[in-house]
C-alpha cells in the first residue's frame, strides 16, 4: 500500500504545473519534477545529486534553505527573482522540512511563477500614471497658451511703437523666448494628428532612425542591430515610431557620451499580455546601452514630464514616447544600472495569416 501511494504522490508531482524540488539535508538535489525540469532548462539526471547551487542563483537562498532545515518549520520568500539559463523569473520561493514517516530527510521547495501577475500590476500602475499625467499637463499647457500668445502679440505691438531700433532688441527677445516656450507647450500637448495606419516593417523604421542619427552620433560610439527577420509587419503609424525610436535613442546617445555603445534588438514574444489583453504576438524592440545608467531616484519617474538626467534636457523625450506607444496600445519598459540601461517597446501585431485562419 505504502508503494502504490509513493508511486502516486509521484504522479501528482509530475502532473503539477508549480515546480517542485526536493533537496536532502545536505541540501543537494534529490529530485526535480517535470515542471523544474522546464523552468530550469535542465533534465533531473544531469543536476542529480548536486548542490542546491547550480539551480539557485538567490544571494538569500543559503540562509532561507539553511533556516529551513534547521528549524524545520515551512519558509517563504515572495517575489525573488531568479536567474535560470534562458531568463530571469519572478517566483514565489515555498520550502517546507521533507519528513516521511516523521523523520526530516530534507526540503521541499515550491518554485511558483507570478512574472504575469507581477507584471500587469506593474503595467497597470504605468498605464494610470501616463494616463493622469497626460491630463494634468494638457490642462497645464492649456491655460499657458493663451496668456502667452497675448505677451507675443503685446511685444510685436510694443515693437512696432517704438522709435529706435536698439529697444526693438528686447522686444525681440520676448518674442523668440515666447515662441520657445510656445514650442515646448506643444510638445507637451503631443501631436493632435490622427494616427497615419499603415503596414509596417519595424526593420525599415530603424534603418530610417540610424540614417537619422549616424552624422550626429560621436566617433566614438558604437550602433550595432541585432534583427530577427522573420517578425511579421505593424500596424501603425510610420512617422510616430520613428518619433519614439528616436527619443528613446536621444537618451541613449547622452548616457554614453563621447565613448559606448548603442544596440537595436528586435524579438517576437507570444500569448504576452498588454493592457489585460492577451496578445498571439507581441514585437519587441530593446535598445540597450552602456553608458552612465538611470538614477535609482529618478527611475519611478522617468516617463513623467519635465523629469530629466540631463542639465540640458527638457524631460519630455521619453514621455512623449510612451504617449505615442499607448496610442498604438503598446508600452515601453525599462531596466537601468551602471553600464546597462534596456528600453523596451512592446507592441502588439496584427498577423493577417491569424485573422484568417
Amino acid at each position: 500500500m505504502k508503494k502504490n501511494n509513493k508511486k502516486m504522490n509521484l504522479d501528482l508531482s509530475e502532473a503539477l504545473t508549480t515546480a517542485v524540488i526536493v533537496l536532502d539535508t545536505s541540501l543537494c538535489i534529490r529530485y526535480m519534477n517535470a515542471a523544474a525540469e522546464v523552468l530550469f532548462a535542465q533534465s533531473y539526471q544531469r543536476v542529480a545529486g548536486k548542490s542546491h547551487e547550480c539551480l539557485f542563483h538567490m544571494d538569500s537562498a543559503m540562509h532561507y534553505l539553511s533556516h529551513a532545515l534547521k528549524h524545520s518549520d515551512p519558509q517563504t520568500l515572495r517575489e525573488c527573482t531568479l536567474k535560470t539559463p534562458n531568463e530571469k523569473v519572478i517566483v514565489d520561493c515555498i520550502a517546507s522540512p521533507y519528513l516521511p514517516d516523521g523523520k526530516l530527510e530534507g526540503i521541499i521547495i515550491e518554485l511558483i511563477r507570478i512574472d504575469r501577475k507581477v507584471r500587469m500590476s506593474r503595467e497597470n500602475q504605468l498605464f494610470k500614471e501616463q494616463e493622469a499625467t497626460q491630463t494634468l499637463v494638457r490642462g497645464l499647457a492649456h491655460e499657458i497658451k493663451n496668456p502667452l500668445g497675448g505677451l507675443r502679440g503685446a511685444a510685436q505691438l510694443l515693437e512696432s511703437e517704438l522709435p529706435n531700433d536698439d529697444l526693438k532688441e528686447y522686444t525681440q527677445i520676448i518674442i523668440s523666448e515666447a515662441d520657445r516656450l510656445q514650442l515646448l507647450v506643444d510638445r507637451m500637448l503631443g501631436s493632435s494628428q490622427q494616427k497615419n495606419i499603415e503596414s509596417i516593417n519595424i526593420h525599415e523604421v530603424l534603418e530610417h532612425t540610424r540614417k537619422l542619427i549616424q552624422p550626429d552620433l560621436p566617433i566614438g560610439v558604437q550602433l550595432s542591430f541585432d534583427y530577427d527577420p522573420s517578425i511579421p509587419l505593424l500596424q501603425a503609424d510610420k512617422d510616430q515610431l520613428i518619433q519614439i525610436v528616436l527619443n528613446i535613442t536621444g537618451n541613449a546617445i547622452k548616457a554614453v557620451s563621447n565613448h559606448g555603445s548603442i544596440l537595436f534588438r528586435t524579438r517576437i514574444a507570444r500569448q504576452f499580455t498588454l493592457n489585460h489583453t492577451v496578445h498571439p504576438l507581441v514585437m519587441q524592440l530593446e535598445i540597450i546601452d552602456n553608458g552612465v545608467g538611470i538614477p535609482e531616484s529618478l527611475q519611478d519617474k522617468v516617463f513623467f514630464p519635465m523629469i530629466s538626467g540631463s542639465a540640458e534636457g527638457t524631460g519630455l523625450g521619453l514621455s512623449i514616447a510612451q504617449s505615442l506607444a499607448n496610442k498604438h496600445n503598446g508600452l515601453i519598459e525599462f531596466d537601468s544600472k551602471q553600464g546597462h540601461t534596456r528600453f523596451v517597446l512592446l507592441l502588439p501585431i496584427i498577423d493577417q495569416d491569424l485573422d484568417t485562419e
